[in-house]
């Protein structure tokens, strides 16, 4: 069974847990955590979906080259990192023109897949769908079929479907586009095992598991990582409120070597590819 194997691109600092709390001269370290990612992938021979911010395709074009001209999937992760649920729908396709231009300025090739920030798709930000779908997108990986603090869409289907425009838990069969829900583990409860903060608190036994138990179901997992995870010198911001220094900073000192062993464990390629959907090149 391939999984999909995804990378957000962004600056370390878009983690929401820190936004209230910044300083206000923040290191660029975009370009070394991408270059880090870029070298383990290519030393273990694995390519990815790299869903990469229209700001950073703005300010380092030389990135998304970089990352294209290894193999690797580009796909859209909008402009500015705003939640879906802080943009109106004007404004989010401002944003996905945006994005767009810059990518396909960059590569050639038109953008298929798209992430928003934080999970950040619900029934509540459905219309962000329309205007993907208006806009030439082929497929969706922004829903979480959990609630978790910061998004989720409890009922929603936890394998790749085709969302309904008007309820994003039920399926169409004519819909436009595919929709590829973050991977979740049922151990009682309900547990994303998808990546990013997940994977850096769960032991990496807890991973594999999740992942063999949906592959056992004929399904691929869909897996992702930020960039910015595998960094060791990623700033450490001090004076947090304690539920965001363990959001932000838990289990970043081993996230790089237990990536590195789930890489060996199970096969990957770019969602693109898992989907079935072919490059628009």
């Amino acid at each position: 069974m391939i999984n999909a194997l995804c990378v957000d691109v962004e600056h370390w600092y878009h983690n929401e847990f820190l936004t209230r709390y910044l300083p206000e001269k923040k290191e660029d370290q975009v370009a070394e955590s991408v270059y880090i990612t870029l070298k383990l992938l290519e030393r273990l021979d694995v390519k990815a979906t790299f869903f990469i911010l229209g700001m950073v395709a703005e300010e380092h074009p030389e990135i998304v080259r970089a990352i294209f001209d290894r193999g690797h999937e580009i796909a859209s992760h909008a402009y500015s990192h705003r939640m879906l649920s802080k943009l109106d729908r004007r404004e989010f396709e401002q944003e996905m023109v945006k994005s767009i231009a810059l990518l396909e300025g960059i590569t050639g090739e038109r953008p298929l897949g798209f992430r928003a920030a934080s999970f950040s798709l619900t029934n509540d930000t459905r219309w962000a769908l329309e205007v993907l779908a208006e806009y030439g997108f082929q497929y969706d990986a922004s829903i979480c079929p959990v609630r978790t603090i910061l998004y989720g869409v409890p009922g929603a289907p936890l394998f790749p479907y085709r969302p309904s425009l008007t309820d994003i838990t039920r399926e169409d069969p004519d819909g436009k586009l595919l929709e590829f829900p973050m991977s979740i583990f049922r151990l009682g409860i309900s547990i994303p095992a998808s990546g990013g903060f997940y994977f850096r608190a769960m032991p990496l036994w807890l991973t594999k598991a999740a992942l063999r138990s949906i592959n056992t179901k004929g399904k691929p997992a869909l897996f992702y990582i930020h960039s910015w995870e595998l960094n060791p010198r990623r700033p450490r911001l001090e004076n947090l409120p304690l539920l965001s220094r363990f959001e932000a900073y838990c289990g970043m000192k081993s996230t790089a070597k237990k990536f590195e062993h789930l890489l060996q464990s199970f096969q990957f390629a770019p969602v693109r590819e898992v989907l079935g959907i072919a490059s628009s090149g």
